[in-house]
């Protein structure tokens, strides 16, 4: 371990153990390297360091703070991350896989605590895909806004987080380019419509079904179209594959 990562562990044990609790104020920067035995270069690293990762909030002219630690922002870098990732089949293929664990039982707990409004926003977004069914750029915001609507009434803020995340807009772009090529935006259409209507009846076992059966689905058809590629001698990973390659 670096000196600067011991630094930074310093600093993250202050606020595990509620010394510096979220949106606390950080010692002046004298204070704290003395109080950690540190340099105030090393002091001044550590910070810079937690604040890219979003565990402190540099205010210029007021000092540095802890921040609210939510997971919203503390996992804020994972979508990035999965951006980056998406030149590599075998990652997109494992990302697609830990959606097809997490999504469907998300969706079961959704059904089980989903309100009236909470239903209304996942129908407006249903009823936005079907209008824009040979729409790209539509298609995928309302996709994404679909699944994060239904993700939303489960009240849990990191599985949110976290599903948002692997489900990187380029992705599913590339997918639903993909998908309109192939005409098999209808049969995609039908399978969050059968997500809906089992929301509609809070029934948690066909909530689950039917989000299993459209994660699936769509991991199979990413599956063959990245053998289909492999087989072409195409790059999914180059700039150019959201148009060439219709999907990745």
């Amino acid at each position: 371990m670096s000196l600067t990562d011991r630094a930074i562990e310093q600093i993250r044990e202050l606020i595990r153990t509620g010394a510096l609790p979220p949106g606390s104020k950080l010692p002046p920067e004298q204070e704290l390297s003395a109080q950690l035995g540190l340099s105030r270069n090393l002091a001044r690293e550590a910070v810079k360091a937690l604040a890219v990762a979003r565990v402190l909030e540099v205010r210029r002219g007021d000092g540095t703070y802890v921040t609210s630690l939510q997971p919203s922002l503390l996992l804020e870098g994972l979508g990035g991350a999965v951006e980056l990732m998406q030149s590599d089949k075998g990652a997109l293929l494992d990302l697609m896989e830990v959606r097809r664990l997490l999504e469907p039982l998300a969706t079961a707990l959704a059904a089980t605590r989903i309100t009236d409004d909470g239903l209304a926003a996942v129908k407006r977004h249903l009823d936005a895909m079907r209008e824009a069914r040979e729409d790209v750029e539509r298609l995928n915001s309302h996709d994404a806004a679909f699944h994060r609507a239904v993700v939303s009434a489960t009240g849990n803020e990191s599985l949110l987080t976290l599903l948002e995340g692997i489900s990187g807009r380029t992705l599913r772009a590339r997918i639903w380019r993909g998908l309109v090529d192939d005409q098999a935006a209808g049969r995609t259409l039908a399978e969050h419509e059968a997500i809906y209507a089992a929301l509609s009846a809070r029934d948690f076992a066909l909530s689950q079904a039917a989000a299993l059966l459209h994660v699936s689905n769509t991991e199979e058809w990413l599956r063959e179209h990245l053998r289909t590629s492999a087989s072409l001698g195409d790059d999914p990973g180059s700039a150019e594959d959201g148009a060439d390659l219709k999907a990745s």
